[in-house]
This record gives C-alpha cells, structure tokens and sequence, in this order.
C-alpha cells in the first residue's frame, strides 16, 4: 500500500479515556490499548477529571471505572449519556463490582459494556474492539 493509507491512519486515531482510580489499573489499561498504534490513550483519577478530559478532547471510547473519588462511574455515565455533544461516546464499565444489581446499574446508566476487575489484558483489548466495531 501507498503513504497514503498510513497517513490517513495516522489521522484517524481512536481516542480512548482509561479513568480509575488506581495507577495499576490505569498503567495495566493504557499498555495494553498502546499496544495497538490505531489508539491514543489518555487517563484520568476521577470522574471529575474524566468530565473535564472529554470537555478538553472528546474520546471515542472511555474506559470507566465505577468506584471512584468526587464523582463515581454512574454519575459521569449519566452525564456523558445526557449531554447532546457527548451521547455517542462508547463507554466500557471497568470495576470490580461484580453483583449483577451493579451490572444493571451501569447499563441503566448507559453504558455500552460492562468488564469486572481483575480483568485480562486480551479480554479488554477484544471488549475495545467489539465495542468500536473494530
């Protein structure tokens, strides 16, 4: 193939928001979405920051944790689900919240998929791709 499909590749990065809570999680996330070029990882400690990371740079995909400090994965849910702008973002719940009330609660919520902790790299890797269609 030509330059030209690499540029345009270049172009078109997925942007993927990982936000948790714990630097493991979010340093275990971003290695395995990094390890594929076609995504551009960010990360974010709470929900407050994630807002303000999707305000600043919309992502395709945002990884969410459910328990979190300031603002918990739910409520950021709701609000990116809620708001015209940011409806179409594709959100995976990642949480070690594993009660099936919790699950219901997250897909109430809005969110596209629902991945307890602790989690396989390979399986959230499969979870991204399926989710954006990939």
């Amino acid at each position: 193939m030509g330059t030209g499909y690499l540029a345009q590749a270049n172009c078109m990065a997925i942007k993927v928001l990982i936000v948790d809570d714990e630097e493991r999680v979010l340093g275990l996330a971003k290695a395995t979405l990094e390890i594929d070029d076609r995504y551009e990882v960010t990360m974010a400690n709470d929900g407050d920051e994630a807002i303000a990371a999707c305000n600043a740079d919309k992502p395709d995909l945002i990884v969410l944790n459910m328990l979190m400090p300031k603002k918990d994965g739910v409520t950021v849910c709701r609000e990116l689900k809620g708001s015209p702008a940011m409806k179409d973002i594709k959100i995976v719940m990642l949480t070690a919240m594993s009660q099936e009330a919790d699950k219901q609660t997250a897909l109430m919520a809005g969110t596209d998929d629902y991945m307890t902790k602790p989690f396989s790299p390979a399986a959230l890797l499969t979870k991204v791709e399926q989710i954006l269609g990939l």
